[in-house]
């Protein structure tokens, strides 16, 4: 019966040691000055849509044109912020994270053979 023998996995010291390295910290820094703005950017625009449904409701009310009014729009707004919000982190993604990740993995595998 065949078997596949696998490499064996890195140690505990091993990935203390990759977690402290230069290129990690890199890597943790990239994603957080994405991820941490994006997220308050979202959050506000929620709590403004939140805000304006429960204390402007005249404003949330004006027709934009037939029966779509100021507040559907918004509300649509929502969503395709969220669609873009994705859009861009799995861009951000592949370009600046997942290739240093890559290398940072194949290291710590490689080190540990």
């Amino acid at each position: 019966m065949p078997t596949t023998d696998s490499p064996p996995a890195p140690t505990s010291a091993q990935f203390l040691e990759t977690q402290a390295s230069p290129e990690f910290q890199e890597l943790r820094t990239r994603l957080r000055r994405f991820v941490f703005p994006m997220t308050a950017f979202f959050l506000l625009w929620y709590a403004l849509y939140v805000a304006l449904g429960a204390f402007a409701h005249d404003f949330m009310a004006i027709r934009v044109f037939g029966n779509v009014n100021l507040g559907l729009i918004i509300g649509l707004g929502q969503f395709l912020t969220t669609f873009l919000i994705t859009g861009l982190y799995v861009r951000f993604a592949n370009r600046e994270l997942d290739p240093r990740a890559t290398a940072i993995r194949e290291e710590l595998e490689g080190s540990a053979l």
